[in-house]
């Protein structure tokens, strides 16, 4: 195993991101007593530790690691389960006396590890009134003379399903920098809201008109089909019009241009009002790209997982700047970077991260290019 895939994998064990495989990877690697003290000293070097013997707890250890396992569901469990035993033993002789802890009221600070703002989504209600939301709870939710809307399900809420005669009533969801959420309208959309993203949207549509929402930022919408009802959602100056499909708007207000990524159905895009002249449509596995102030949408063919990737937590980087990473992990972790090379800030680069945490993928710039930064609490700074 190589010096980087290595500490890829200790990495991810020590931060709790690591899966089934990796663990079995990383014991592997492991049984060797020269593999040991390196895992001894990376996690001295880079993490708060407590070397006395007595504050580590093996049994906690072999807990954590079975419940790891156990989330896996493999298809391979019950044969791989039996071999549990076997890696804790190992994962435990390697860290020896070593404890180490995420305790946010720790006084003694990581070394090397990011600490990301913690910011809460906050949702507004149709009298203007804001309450925050905890993504661990459960609960239905209420408008402001207390009838019951919808209900949040931990980290999506769900409106009722109905129409209304009368006047529309909006609600506005903010979802800050480091956090995803997840909305499901009253006809049954569902909206995928990305970090850094603004959604307004009515509690119930009216009947027999078109259904619109609001977006600043970037979301991907499963739209429910209903042709008495087109639904649009407005992007700033860009407006997507459907009847039922799934597609990605990337419409944030420090982007250069809107760009409205198709995956099925059909969409027309347009500016200011619509009219037969100036709409454009765009078929699945296309994008339509929208330069901010000027009139014309560029229209091509793309991977649409490049754009979606996003929903499920993974981070994929196609021929972007450095400069334009660095607001995506800005976005994606609640963190600050400085790049003090500006040179750097034009290369272009490729990569792809699937649920890892800012340390792997920092170290990855680090070793892949020798990128040399400097980490205090939630500010990365790139020398």
């Amino acid at each position: 195993m190589t010096v980087k895939k290595s500490e890829r994998l200790m990495v991810k064990f020590i931060t709790n991101q690591a899966s089934q495989d990796e663990i079995e990877m990383l014991t592997a690697w492991l049984k060797d007593e020269e593999n040991q003290i390196v895992f001894k000293d990376f996690v001295k070097t880079n993490y708060a530790i407590d070397t006395a013997m007595n504050n580590f707890d093996s049994t906690e250890v072999r807990k954590q690691l079975a419940e790891r396992i156990q989330r896996e569901n493999s298809i391979f469990y019950k044969r791989r389960f039996s071999f549990y035993y076997k890696y804790a033993a190992i994962l435990i002789i390697a860290l020896g006396g070593f404890y180490f802890y995420k305790s946010s009221n720790s006084s003694t600070s990581k070394q090397n590890v990011v600490i990301p703002r913690e910011d809460e989504i906050v949702l507004q209600l149709g009298n203007n009134s804001e309450e925050e939301i905890d993504t661990a709870d459960t609960r239905n939710l209420t408008d402001q003379n207390g009838d019951i809307i919808g209900r949040q399900e931990k980290n999506r809420l769900v409106y009722n399903k109905a129409y209304t005669d009368g006047k529309l009533i909006y609600n506005s969801i903010k979802i800050p920098y480091g956090k995803k959420f997840e909305v499901q309208l009253s006809d049954g959309t569902i909206v995928h809201l990305n970090a850094g993203t603004s959604l307004k949207y009515p509690v119930q549509f009216l009947k027999n008109q078109g259904r619109q929402v609001f977006l600043t930022g970037e979301a991907y919408f499963e739209v429910a089909k209903d042709k008495a009802h087109p639904f649009t959602v407005n992007a700033q100056e860009v407006s997507v019009e459907v009847l039922g499909t799934r597609f990605n708007v990337d419409t944030y207000m420090d982007n250069a241009s809107t760009n409205v990524v198709l995956v099925e159905g059909k969409v027309s895009l347009y500016k200011n009002h619509k009219t037969n002249e100036n709409q454009v449509y765009l078929k699945p596995g296309s994008r339509g790209s929208h330069i901010k102030g000027q009139s014309d949408f560029k229209i091509d063919e793309v991977n649409t997982d490049y754009y979606t990737a996003w929903v499920k937590g993974s981070l994929v980087f196609k021929n972007d700047s450095f400069a334009a990473i660095i607001k995506k992990l800005e976005r994606h972790y609640n963190v600050t970077f400085i790049n003090r090379n500006k040179m750097l800030g034009r290369e272009i680069f490729n990569a792809r991260f699937d649920n890892e945490p800012i340390e792997v993928v920092l170290k990855y710039f680090s070793d892949s290019y020798a990128i040399d930064y400097t980490i205090d609490r939630d500010k990365i700074t790139i020398k």
